[in-house]
């Protein structure tokens, strides 16, 4: 009887350590990539006042559930690429034709920072030569949070 106890907390630990080592590599990095500010719900706030460009990263039906007021929807979706700094950007949909300035202030965001599609967005705005990328990290969640306008 001890062994089996000992057995089942020793699974039990296992099973522990591996979810918080998962869930730890899920998260997106808490930097931004380079070329790109990060900023929380103030400065987003501040930068739509300027008249930026305020992009949900999501798929379309989480779009259509509410986003951030005036964001408009620029899915990064099919997102195939692992949820990674070096993630494959071929491998992946993101449509830029919808933000041709390069000049523009452009905040992207998605479900906080275990999902990588704004971080990803991000990415491939700077490194197609956007200039001003910022990254709302904590996203929909943090914004809900705070009791932000949604629409």
């Amino acid at each position: 009887m001890k062994q089996r106890k000992h057995f089942f907390t020793q699974l039990l630990a296992s099973f522990i350590l591996f979810s918080v080592i998962s869930a730890q590599a899920a998260d997106t990095p808490a930097t931004p990539p380079k070329g790109v500010t990060l900023v929380d719900a103030k400065k987003l706030q501040e930068l739509q006042a300027q008249g930026a460009i305020i992009v949900d990263t999501r798929k379309a039906a989480e779009f259509g559930e509410g986003s951030i007021k005036g964001a408009i929807s620029v899915p990064y979706d099919p997102e195939k690429s692992a949820k990674e700094v070096g993630f494959d950007r071929k491998m992946d949909t993101f449509d830029m034709s919808k933000l041709p300035d390069k000049n523009a202030k452009i905040v992207v965001f998605c479900n906080a920072g275990s999902c990588w599609k704004s971080y990803k967005s991000a990415t491939v705005l700077a490194d197609n030569g956007y200039k001003n990328v910022y990254w709302y990290r904590e996203g929909v969640p943090d914004w809900k949070a705070r009791k932000l306008p949604m629409e």
